[in-house]
């Protein structure tokens, strides 16, 4: 039966349950507050630069095709993608770097030239990355979590060990040199966890990291938010802008609708893409499935402190995808999810996008993203954010050779109170609910209200989790959940 339904937000996984659902035959409106869709996937252009103030990383791109091949359509459709190479680039002190390839014998070898042997080991660790991949898309992570035995089947109780080891014990035992270990580390960071409380099976990462590769859409990552709104438009869904909602309008418990600048708006299905813990506040307390002591007491994701920086030539030395490890990185994490405090020294993460799409800077200038991990909830200061902007950039002309200072024509930031007023994220937090073993697939809170008839959640304080391949995923099992409601 075609329903009436309402989705607050336009995020990846709001866009992604919009377009499965209108293709059912439903009629399907998103209400996103800010001035353009896509979320927390937004545009800064300024001065001929351009810049994804989000996401910034492509990878898991079999995800991206499963979505659009749904309509009988291909990425290629909407957008253009090139494969990076290298992937990206890891500073670990002045002129030491390592570069990761586009292919895994490249790969195999910048391992074999920081240690002897270790191509080898390699090449097994990929092998149990490659399966257990394998095994989280085709039997994991397009399940609802609406049951534990949907962790349970002949594949997953072999890997049973994988899910009580963690990833830094796995990657650690192998791998002895600590260039290495951070490098295969680093990718379970988009999980939201520190390694050494992200079980082992998330080591799927690594396949996704080397094997799959890294990726860059023509013109940036907003050009998939074009690609899906096109798509969702040609389904019959509406979006409108600048539409914050007020409210969830409930009957009983019930939802029938919203309230928005002063109007109320009936509908069948009420579906948020929007922060989780926000939409719940949209009712009164006894509607609400978790209280403020649960999402108190979860583990979140990193915040981030973030730069848009347009520089006057271009940068030496450096990748489209540059992280820089030069620092302790187990002390960093500790002050992100131990002890909720500002590092002091912070690893972080330079994205230059105008070294593979020229189109993203002026000719002869550079376009620069820095990205500085952070707890959520800090105390955020533009004097905080001045004095970490010295030491990054300081760090940044160092490790390079290169000055820098002097050719910066113009800085934006964005932090945790930026975070908290244009996404009304929990706690400032970027990136969602951590990936932990007790926050995984049904212990994530749910994508169906538990005490609203009607009410349904997608997005990155869910299932999957999250990410932009994962927040897909999670608008595809939403929608299914309400094909069956």
């Amino acid at each position: 039966m075609k329903k009436k339904i309402i989705i607050i937000g336009s995020g990846f996984s709001s866009l992604s349950a919009a377009c499965y659902l209108a293709k059912s035959g439903h009629q399907v409106n998103i209400y996103e507050k800010n001035s353009t869709p896509g979320g927390r996937a937004r545009q800064l252009k300024k001065d001929g630069f351009v810049f994804d103030i989000g996401p910034s990383w492509y990878w898991m791109p079999d995800v991206f095709e499963k979505f659009f091949n749904d309509f009988g359509k291909s990425v290629s459709d909407f957008y253009q993608l090139e494969r990076l190479d290298p992937g990206y680039q890891v500073y670990f002190g002045k002129n030491d770097s390592v570069s990761i390839g586009d292919n895994l014998e490249k790969i195999y070898d910048a391992f074999e030239e920081v240690e002897k042997g270790s191509a080898q080991k390699l090449k097994k660790f990929i092998e149990k990355a490659a399966d257990n991949y394998k095994i989280a898309i085709d039997e994991l992570v397009y399940r609802p979590g609406v049951s534990p035995l949907e962790l349970i089947t002949p594949e997953t109780i072999k890997k049973l060990g994988y899910f009580f080891s963690n990833v830094k014990k796995e990657v650690t035992r192998d791998f002895k040199n600590p260039k290495l270990a951070q490098i295969l580390q680093f990718p379970v960071l988009f999980l939201g966890a520190k390694p050494a409380d992200t079980p082992a099976f998330y080591n799927f990462m690594n396949f996704a990291d080397f094997g799959l590769g890294t990726w860059h859409p023509k013109d940036g990552m907003y050009s998939i938010v074009k690609g899906m709104v096109s798509l969702a438009e040609s389904l019959g869904v509406k979006i409108h802008v600048d539409s914050p909602v007020d409210e969830i309008v409930l009957e009983k418990n019930t939802a029938v609708g919203i309230k928005l600048k002063g109007n109320t708006i009936l509908c069948d299905i009420v579906l948020s893409g929007a922060d989780y813990h926000h939409t719940e506040t949209l009712m009164p307390q006894q509607y609400r499935a978790y209280s403020e002591a649960y999402w108190d007491k979860k583990v979140f994701a990193p915040s981030s402190l973030l730069f848009y920086v347009g520089l006057n030539k271009k940068v030496k030395k450096v990748s489209h995808h540059t992280l820089f490890f030069d620092v302790d990185f187990d002390t960093h994490a500790s002050a992100i999810y131990d002890k909720a405090e500002w590092p002091d020294e912070p690893l972080f993460y330079a994205n230059f996008p105008s070294i593979s799409d020229p189109d993203m800077a002026p000719e002869g200038k550079e376009a620069c993203f820095i990205l500085i991990p952070i707890a959520p909830g800090l105390e955020d200061t533009d004097k905080l954010r001045d004095k970490y902007f010295d030491i990054v950039l300081n760090r940044l002309e160092a490790l390079t050779g290169q000055e820098l200072k002097d050719d910066i024509l113009f800085k934006e930031s964005f932090c945790v109170n930026d975070f908290i007023s244009v996404y009304n994220s929990y706690k400032g937090n970027a990136y969602g609910m951590a990936n932990t073993l007790f926050q995984t697939a049904f212990l994530r809170p749910k994508l169906k209200s538990k005490k609203v008839n009607n009410l349904f959640f997608s997005g990155q304080l869910t299932v999957p989790g999250p990410g932009v391949p994962p927040a897909l995923i999670s608008g595809k099992l939403v929608a299914g959940l309400i094909e069956k409601n």
